[in-house]
C-alpha cells in the first residue's frame, strides 16, 4: 500500500515498511493532548500517547507507526515497536563523513554499523534508555533504541530512522528490521514507474 503522502509534491524522501506497522496520527494526537477537554472524548485512556506525541513533534520527528508483530522464537505472543522518521539540520559534509559523526556522537552505544545503503552511505546505532517520566508510564522501563542516519544527497540533512520497543531480548531482529526498511528509503521519487505500471494497464 502506497500512502498518499508519497504522491505530495512536498515529499523529499520515500520508504517502505513491512506488514505489522500502523501509521499514527502524530499531529493529531499532538494537538489533542494540548486540548484537555478533546482527549477525555476522542483519547479516553490514551494520555502517554499524547504526551510521547507531543515529544516526537519537538524532536523533529515528521511520521510514526506502532508495529505489532508476533513472537514466533518465544511464546507467540505480540511484540509491539515504534518506528518514527525525523529530519535534522547539519552543516555541510560529505555523506559517509555525516553518517559517521552520527553514530560517534551517540551516547552509550551499543552496537554501531557503518551501512551501504542503495541510497547512499548510513550508520545504524543501537542503545538502551529509561522511558521519559513525561510518558505516565509510572515504575522505569527500559526501552531498545535502534535509530539509521541516512545522509541526505544535499549534504546538509540527515533523516533518522528509529525503532523502539521493550523487548530488549530480540535486538538482532530489530536491526535487521530496520536495516530492511532503511533500505527501501530514496530521496528520489520511485513513484513514476508505479505510475507508468498503472497506465500500461488501462
Amino acid at each position: 500500500m502506497i500512502d498518499d503522502s508519497a504522491w505530495s509534491e512536498d515529499a523529499d524522501i520515500w520508504f517502505a515498511l513491512p506488514p505489522g506497522f500502523v501509521p499514527l496520527p502524530l499531529q493529531e494526537l499532538a494537538a489533542a493532548g494540548r486540548e484537555p477537554e478533546q482527549a477525555a472524548g476522542r483519547f479516553a485512556g490514551l494520555g502517554p500517547a499524547l504526551r510521547l506525541a507531543g515529544l516526537l513533534l519537538e524532536a523533529g520527528t515528521v511520521h510514526c507507526c506502532l508495529g505489532l508483530h508476533a513472537d514466533d522464537e518465544g511464546d507467540g505472543g505480540p511484540l509491539m515497536s515504534f518506528f518514527t522518521l525525523a529530519w535534522r539540520r547539519v552543516d555541510w559534509a560529505p555523506r559517509s563523513v555525516l553518517a559517521a559523526r552520527a553514530a560517534t556522537g551517540a551516547e552509550r552505544p551499543e552496537h554501531i554499523e557503518i551501512l551501504d545503503l542503495p541510497c547512499g552511505p548510513a550508520s545504524l546505532v543501537q542503545t538502551r534508555l529509561i522511558a521519559p517520566s513525561e510518558l505516565g508510564l509510572g515504575a522505569p522501563c527500559e526501552l531498545l533504541q535502534i535509530t539509521v542516519y541516512v545522509p541526505c544527497p544535499d549534504g546538509e540533512r540527515i533523516a533518522i530512522l528509529s525503532l523502539a520497543a521493550t523487548t530488549v531480548e530480540r535486538a538482532r531482529h530489530y536491526r535487521a528490521l530496520l536495516t530492511d526498511i532503511a533500505g527501501t528509503v530514496s530521496f528520489e521519487s520511485p513513484l513514476s514507474e508505479v505510475s507508468n505500471d498503472v497506465s500500461d494497464k488501462d
